[in-house]
């Protein structure tokens, strides 16, 4: 029995079709237990019984984001109609982990679940069954583990390799739908036509209220509808063994109850269950010599004192300007760069060259939709190679999707611990804007304003001038150039980077190399707030350096959402 294949969930194992093999029975199970201190979590890592299947409830504010990411096993996931989430893990085997290997980072931008092994731990499967509001933003992540969704959030993004997909509807459907298998089939009981074979479903159900996003390599995928009555609050699993002779067992799982207030962080000793980071407060700052606006290097944690609201606040962690970066390269290729498509290349060329060597270097292209052309990566040549094949796109410019789309690259390599940049170029054109023809991002500026506030890491905007004079109603007009440029400044205000001006693309390059340097005196902070209630509103921060003429150039706060 291949333990990467999880338990189909009660809603899954009840439903006429069962489509995946189950778990050997779980002889050992973790819970995952948040708790208000570490006394308290200890005791409870010494008595919990085997067969309990306890959950941590993490706070999750309105239309928050949750990734969860399992290349150990599967997820099972089930929207409810609570204002928190609820998660627990179960582990295959007789033999115990030296530590848990549930890890959950939960700051104010996103809540992240991933299952990390250690070369000391076993080999074993690792179930993650979650639960989720219905006003979430989820996305799932297996390797060779299934994906179970019951219900559908806001949002909903499932990525298997080889798993299967089980997407069930919780009355009729109302979303817009993109599900893709590369070599497995796509089945529905959905009315919509599959095309390609049986491999693609692309389609709006009723308003598209919902959005709910699937991609294999080769697992199959199944969408269906049902009318059943919701999940009651308390259900039983039968858990089968792999000798049918032996007695089926009944694990309890218990519903959630009150949420567990948001605690500070315990880094968990060996014999604990789960590490939680909670509310942390992350913060790129480049510091700035006002005398002779050259950035400065080598200064220390100590040179750094943090306030909110006017509130000095304890500083836990500090990157120095020489820590690594993820730097992503977003690139307009749209019609209006045709012509100099061999000067924009020359330009990311020049980039790749003036950065630090142990930087990771990933390049998008985008015109109408987003294109990798290179994944992060270190090996410079792969990288040029890819640059120089780059070429103009089709479709009209949707930026605002495109740089979405970038933060969530960056998102799914989180765990790379890595500090992280996106440099955008573009004349900020999007066919959203009043006065440029043709189809504009799904995304709204505004929602995408948040999305850049909420992105850790920091946002440069590389402005190109490509104004030209407007002899018909259908040209682009006046009033839409100064809105692509005044809407990128704003995006690098707001993704606290800078913004350059490139009047003609021979200045392009130059403008890269400006970037790098700024990169190379930009340090990372990270506090969690005395103040800790979520009420939504703005929280000024401020950085002061204790060195002469100094200055901290960075986000200026954030929504404690």
């Amino acid at each position: 029995m291949d333990f990467n294949v999880p338990a189909a969930p009660p809603w899954i194992q009840n439903h006429r079709r069962q489509i995946l093999p189950m778990f050997l029975q779980a002889k050992r199970v973790f819970a995952a237990a948040l708790f208000t201190a570490l006394a308290t979590l200890s005791c409870f890592a010494q008595t919990a019984p085997s067969n309990s299947f306890e959950g941590i409830q993490i706070e999750l504010p309105a239309s928050g984001r949750i990734r969860i990411e399992n290349q150990f096993g599967g997820v099972a996931a089930e929207v409810w109609k609570e204002k928190y989430v609820s998660v627990s893990a179960t582990i295959a085997g007789t033999r115990s982990f030296a530590r848990s290997p549930v890890v959950v980072d939960n700051t104010n931008q996103l809540l992240g679940i991933r299952i990390i092994r250690r070369p000391t731990d076993p080999v074993a499967g690792v179930r993650v069954t979650i639960k989720v509001p219905e006003g979430a933003r989820l996305e799932i992540i297996t390797g060779k583990g299934a994906a179970f969704l019951r219900g559908i959030p806001s949002s909903a993004s499932l990525k298997s390799i080889s798993g299967e997909v089980e997407v069930e509807f919780l009355g009729s459907p109302d979303a817009d739908i993109i599900a893709k298998s590369m070599t497995g089939t796509v089945k529905s009981e959905l009315p919509q036509l599959l095309s390609n074979s049986g491999h693609v479903l692309q389609a709006r159900v009723g308003n598209g209220a919902q959005t709910l996003r699937i991609n294999t390599q080769s697992g199959n995928i199944s969408l269906f509808a049902t009318l059943d009555p919701p999940v009651s609050k308390t259900t039983t699993r039968k858990v089968i063994k792999p000798d049918p002779l032996e007695e089926t067992a009944v694990v309890p799982i218990k519903a959630a109850g009150t949420p567990a207030p948001v605690q500070d962080t315990q880094e968990i000793s060996e014999g604990d269950i789960i590490r939680v980071d909670s509310q942390l407060v992350t913060l790129n700052m480049s510091v700035i010599d006002r005398s002779t606006n050259r950035g400065l290097v080598g200064l220390n944690k100590s040179d750094f004192r943090l306030f909110e609201n006017g509130a000095e606040q304890e500083i836990l962690q500090f990157e120095s300007s020489s820590a690594p970066f993820d730097l992503l390269l977003l690139i307009d290729l749209s019609g209006s760069t045709r012509d100099k498509v061999k000067l924009i290349r020359a330009a990311a060329l020049r980039f790749i060259d003036a950065a630090r060597s142990f930087d990771r270097i990933g390049v998008i292209s985008f015109a109408a939709t987003p294109e990798v052309v290179s994944p992060l990566t270190l090996n410079r040549q792969s990288l040029r190679q890819r640059v120089n094949a780059m070429d103009t796109s089709a479709g009209d410019t949707k930026l605002y999707d495109a740089t979405d789309f970038a933060v969530n690259q960056l998102l799914r390599d989180a765990k790379n611990a890595r500090r992280t940049a996106i440099i955008v170029m573009s004349d900020g054109l999007d066919g959203s804007i009043d006065g440029v023809q043709g189809e504009g991002s799904k995304l709204s500026y505004k929602d995408l304003l948040g999305r850049v506030q909420e992105f850790d890491g920091v946002l440069y905007a590389l402005w190109l001038d490509t104004e030209y004079q407007a002899l018909s109603p259908l040209d682009t007009q006046p009033e839409a150039f100064d809105a692509g440029h005044d809407r990128m400044r704003e995006m690098a205000d707001t993704g606290g980077g800078v913004f350059y001006e490139v009047d003609r693309l021979e200045d392009l390059a130059g403008a890269y190399e400006r970037v790098v340097a700024d990169l190379g005196t930009v340090y990372g902070l990270a506090y969690r707030p005395v103040n800790k209630v979520r009420d939504g509103k703005w929280r000024a921060v401020r950085v002061n350096v204790d060195r002469p003429s100094a200055v901290a150039r960075g986000k200026r706060g954030y929504y404690a959402n």
